[in-house]
């Protein structure tokens, strides 16, 4: 499968961020729990390695609860603090905080032995566009708009949001652009809508996300679209090629939506956007497509 895709402004978003990291304290990763490995760019973990750092497992509520726990463990492993949230409810968010103030605690100790007491914490968010970075910035800095764009290396003032408790935030857009390492990569970023649905083949993509829950979640498409299981092991079973199967259950879906245009056919590509967006709602139940190996 091909996705056209050109990460624009990169080097310049790059250079921006190295420069804000100088006057920064701890960072905070914005990733998506239902596919930390593809959410997160490899060049965030290259450029903060020398910082303290937190990783939010952010859309928690839409990821599976055992996996994420796995994952929580998995980066503790390698000696990072990841915390579960969901910005839009506001859970995690004050675990968040608190463990800023931890990360710090030996630094803040250090400082007031010499003296230098009320030194402030100073924050940058990084992720990946659609990781819900704005929304995690609303929810710390309790506002209802974030001056925050997707769009990396856009030059603005440096400015600063006071959090309390010493804390304050670097308001910048601190994004850059997702890798495609592999095609299961840029799938998975596609799946959960991180690349825009502009820049890919909607219908390709869905075809691909139902043979993944076929052999993943089967009950879940049993459930969510009415089909029974028996029926979509009769149309898998069929003596034909495996994507003309997936082609069967995919009008299936189609027909049981209402997805029909003039004389019976299925419409694709509303098909496609059904299935996408009850996958990205969670409609289709909580999932973590990537998994701790």
């Amino acid at each position: 499968m091909n996705i056209n895709w050109y990460p624009g402004h990169m080097v310049k978003a790059k250079k921006q961020i190295l420069e804000d990291l100088k006057l920064i304290d701890v960072v905070i990763e914005i990733i998506d729990s239902r596919i930390p490995i593809a959410s997160r760019n490899p060049d965030i973990a290259e450029m903060i390695k020398e910082k303290k750092k937190i990783i939010v497992l952010n859309k928690c509520d839409l990821a599976d609860e055992k996996e994420t726990i796995k994952w929580v463990a998995y980066f503790k492993s390698q000696g990072i603090i990841a915390i579960p949230a969901d910005s839009n409810s506001g859970k995690g968010i004050e675990t968040v905080m608190k463990s800023v103030q931890e990360v710090m605690k030996e630094q803040l100790e250090k400082s007031s032995q010499k003296g230098r007491t009320g030194k402030t914490i100073r924050l940058l968010i990084l992720g990946i566009p659609n990781v819900g970075k704005s929304s995690f910035i609303n929810r710390i800095a309790k506002r209802t708009s974030a001056e925050v764009g997707n769009r990396p290396g856009v030059t603005k003032q440096k400015q600063w949001i006071r959090l309390g408790n010493n804390i304050e935030l670097m308001d910048t857009p601190g994004v850059l652009w997702p890798k495609f390492e592999s095609e299961e990569i840029a799938l998975n970023l596609a799946y959960t809508g991180t690349i825009k649905d502009e820049v890919i083949d909607k219908v390709e993509v869905s075809f691909r996300l139902l043979k993944y829950l076929l052999e993943n979640h089967k009950q879940a498409v049993v459930e969510r679209y009415k089909i029974t299981e028996d029926v979509i092991n009769q149309e898998l079973a069929k003596q034909q090629d495996e994507s003309l199967n997936l082609l069967d259950i995919f009008y299936l879906i189609g027909k049981k939506r209402g997805a029909v245009v003039s004389g019976g056919k299925i419409d694709e590509e509303k098909t496609a956007n059904i299935l996408l967006e009850d996958f990205r709602s969670g409609k289709l139940g909580r999932i973590t497509i990537e998994t701790v190996k």
